[in-house]
């Protein structure tokens, strides 16, 4: 995607936003200078911190789910007996909105970063575990055949033919799973706790009525979720220049 594409978007939905806020014409819905102002007044102020937390929790969320999730993901799909062993298991549990684990998370683990690390931990685990699966269990035989014709092992096997085959699926997982460990975050920062995003939204637009400050706390999680969504676009034109070669 183009810079200059995502500074035309980024332009249209300021004009959609004027031109809404100069319709409804009430504090609930601020203009965007307004809340430009306030974005950078609150950065000098305690902005910073709440993003910062809510870059930390989603970011240990995303490098243990990865961390967990390509290792078996790949074990799975490169084992006929694992793979159905385990599909059924990951059948049963995938389809269930992992949202609805909040509280039980909470009453296990407390109110701390563990329990909203956790959250996110199991959003993404199970995307990143099905996509890997599925590319790795895709490899063409041939492929495997011949490597293995060559003396590799196991281990080379996996390093050099089921890991690289499978990166696109991990970051494609990361992506697909952005959006949603966002989300989550904000709801379970919305209580029992002091920093974060969430909290700093809820705060000021439910206890402080301070909307402008509000949709400055909207535009900063906005910011941290496009800013993780280019960082993978990133890592992929890195790790997986093959797939741009024209």
């Amino acid at each position: 995607m183009k810079r200059r594409d995502v500074l035309l978007a980024a332009l249209a939905l300021i004009i959609i936003w004027q031109i809404l806020a100069m319709i409804v014409n009430m504090s609930i819905l601020p203009d965007p200078f307004t809340v430009a102002k306030v974005f950078i007044r609150e950065l000098q102020n305690d902005l910073l911190t709440h993003f910062a937390v809510s870059l930390w929790r989603v970011s240990a969320g995303m490098a243990l789910s990865v961390l967990a999730a390509v290792p078996v993901g790949l074990a799975i799909g490169g084992s006929r007996s694992l793979n159905r062993l385990f599909s059924p298991i990951i059948y049963l549990l995938y389809p269930i909105p992992k949202v609805v684990f909040v509280p039980v998370v909470i009453l296990f683990l407390g109110i701390g970063d563990a329990a909203k690390i956790t959250i996110m931990f199991l959003i993404l685990f199970f995307q990143i575990i099905v996509l890997v699966r599925d590319q790795a269990a895709g490899l063409p035989p041939q492929l495997i055949q011949s490597l293995q014709s060559l003396g590799a092992g196991r281990r080379a096997i996996f390093r050099f033919i089921y890991l690289p085959a499978s990166l696109p699926a991990i970051l494609t997982a990361l992506r697909q799973s952005i959006g949603t460990a966002v989300a989550v975050l904000y709801i379970t920062e919305l209580s029992a706790t002091k920093y974060g995003l969430g909290y700093y939204i809820y705060y000021n637009g439910s206890t402080l009525l301070d909307y402008p400050a509000m949709y400055a706390g909207v535009i900063a999680m906005s910011l941290l979720g496009l800013g993780m969504y280019f960082s993978v676009d990133w890592l992929e034109r890195k790790w997986c220049k093959w797939k741009f070669v024209n």
